[in-house]
């Protein structure tokens, strides 16, 4: 490589990227899963008989929702990027064996 009009692309770079990726994704249905399951606030947890109790309970909920809905969209950012860089790095071997063979 080197010469004018020539590029170079770390292949294995690429593949790490990818596996890094899928590893996050991993974690994060883990997470969501934490998210979802793990934040279950039982109605009396937090007492009775006081005014604020349904705003508490209808805070709760919200926030729980706003959390999941981030985790989803940071999941899908993810995801997209995952499946790009598999594609680029596809695209790259499938260069790289055809320019091979040409040389042949």
């Amino acid at each position: 490589m080197g010469g004018k009009g020539e590029y170079g692309v770390d292949l294995d770079a690429l593949e790490e990227v990818v596996r890094e990726l899928n590893k996050v994704l991993k974690r994060m249905g883990d997470e969501t899963s934490t998210a979802e399951s793990s934040t279950y606030l039982p109605m009396g947890s937090l007492g009775d008989n006081f005014t604020e109790v349904s705003e508490l309970y209808g805070a709760h909920k919200k926030v729980k929702g706003d959390i999941n809905s981030m985790i989803k969209r940071v999941e899908g950012l993810v995801d997209t990027f995952g499946k790009k860089s598999a594609k680029v790095r596809d695209a790259y071997q499938d260069a790289e064996a055809d320019n091979s063979m040409n040389l042949k």
